[in-house]
C-alpha cells in the first residue's frame, strides 16, 4: 500500500493541518547535449554480493533520455542492467567499453574513476 501523504525532499515529516499535501516539485529539465555531460564511470561491488558492476553517473536530463543512454550502452556491451535514479548500471568491468561508446558518440567530458 502507498501512504496517503508521502515525504517530500524539503524535510517536510508531519502537518496538523487536514487538508496540507505535499507537493513535488516539477523539475522539466531538458537534456543538456552530449559534449555538456559530466558522466563519471566507475566500478563498484557494493551491496551486490560481491559482483562487479559498472556505474555511469552524473548524467543531467530526463528519465526517457536515461533510459535510452542506458539501453544503448547495455546492448553495444552485450550486458544487462538498468538505468535508475540518475545512474546507469552495466553488469560487469565494462569501463573501458563504456568510455569508448561515450567518446565516440560525443560525450567528450567522461572520466573514469
Amino acid at each position: 500500500m502507498s501512504k496517503k501523504n508521502k515525504p517530500d525532499t524539503r524535510g517536510f515529516v508531519y502537518s496538523t493541518d487536514p487538508n496540507f499535501s505535499f507537493e513535488e516539485e516539477r523539475s522539466t529539465t531538458e537534456t543538456l547535449p552530449p559534449a555538456q555531460q559530466k558522466l563519471k564511470v566507475r566500478l563498484d561491488t557494493k551491496h551486490r554480493a560481491g559482483k562487479a558492476v559498472t556505474l555511469v553517473a552524473g548524467f543531467a536530463g530526463t528519465d526517457d533520455d536515461l533510459q535510452e543512454l542506458g539501453k544503448k550502452l547495455k546492448s553495444f556491451c552485450g550486458t544487462g542492467g538498468s538505468a535508475k535514479d540518475g545512474e546507469i548500471i552495466v553488469q560487469g568491468d565494462q569501463r573501458e567499453k563504456v568510455l569508448q561508446w561515450l567518446k565516440k558518440n560525443g560525450y567528450t567530458q567522461s572520466r573514469v574513476i
